[in-house]
């Protein structure tokens, strides 16, 4: 998942919650072992390695797949999950490294959902290109451990992978699971949110950034571009009743720039936005 995960439970006793832990470990790994683009021999390395042959692929993938054509539908574009290449020129690693106009536009060639053949079951990926599902991939997987949970025990839960989360319902011992929005400085908690059902997803750029000459590019690219979009929120943090829906919002959000608040206005979910 590329972040720290964790499981808040109100169990009877250390070894049920030994045991939900266990439920959500690895669900998590199975995710992350099916569809993270960094592991050789799953379905996406698979791919992305594939040099222009058809690949076929397992309902769950397609249905990934699927959501994520729709989002690149939904977006004009903006959310494509072929733009993964672009990290060869960008690394937001709080630095002012930031690459040159040439190195970006040759990568923007590799770039475009447009170009891939998906006929379901197969995929068909042009030679060079990669897709990458880390866009939507950890509230898929919060989502899926909040269902498992479900499926076998009625003890409040919460679970949160890198600040995407979902809970199975309120606590027993409160009314409410208290959750920070995490602050530009970090360590600190923005905005404080009372959750009891449903889950929240937060983009934003506290920890991903470049710097220089007083600008500050965010991580998340415009991949019509190759260039951080412009004018985006500090941070955009969506409250609905799962984290995929909660995440599918706060990334198209972000991706608007100025506009996010006029596009999540036109939502029927809570939201906060810090610029």
């Amino acid at each position: 998942m590329g972040s720290p995960c964790e499981l808040l439970c109100e169990a009877k006793s250390v070894r049920d919650a030994e045991k939900l832990a266990a439920l959500v470990a690895a669900e998590a790994w199975r995710i992350e072992e099916k569809l993270s683009r960094y592991i050789n021999g799953n379905i996406i390395h698979q791919i992305n390695s594939a040099k222009g042959s058809p690949v076929k692929v397992d309902a769950e993938t397609a249905q990934m797949l699927d959501f994520s054509q729709t989002l690149y539908l939904m977006s004009d574009a903006a959310f494509d999950i072929t733009s993964g290449v672009l990290r060869r020129a960008w690394t937001f690693d709080g630095s002012d490294n930031i690459p040159a106009k040439d190195d970006i536009e040759a990568l923007l060639d590799l770039v475009g959902w447009d170009k891939v053949d998906w006929q379901s079951p197969l995929l068909t990926l042009p030679a060079e290109m990669e897709i990458d599902l880390g866009g939507i991939g950890k509230e898929y997987a919060v989502d899926r451990a909040v269902g498992i949970l479900r499926s076998v025990d009625n003890t409040a839960c919460l679970v949160n992978f890198g600040g995407d989360l979902a809970v199975t319902g309120p606590p027993q011992s409160r009314q409410a699971w208290t959750v920070g929005i995490e602050s530009v400085d970090l360590g600190a908690a923005a905005k404080l949110i009372e959750l009891r059902h449903g889950a929240l997803a937060t983009s934003g750029d506290a920890r991903r950034f470049l710097l220089k000459d007083g600008v500050r590019y965010g991580h998340v690219i415009d991949p019509r571009t190759g260039w951080p979009v412009e004018k985006a929120a500090s941070s955009i943090t969506v409250a609905a009743d799962t984290c995929t829906q909660a995440g599918m919002l706060s990334t198209l959000a972000m991706l608007k720039g100025a506009f996010a608040e006029q596009f999540l206005d036109s939502q029927s979910e809570q939201y906060w936005c810090r610029r």
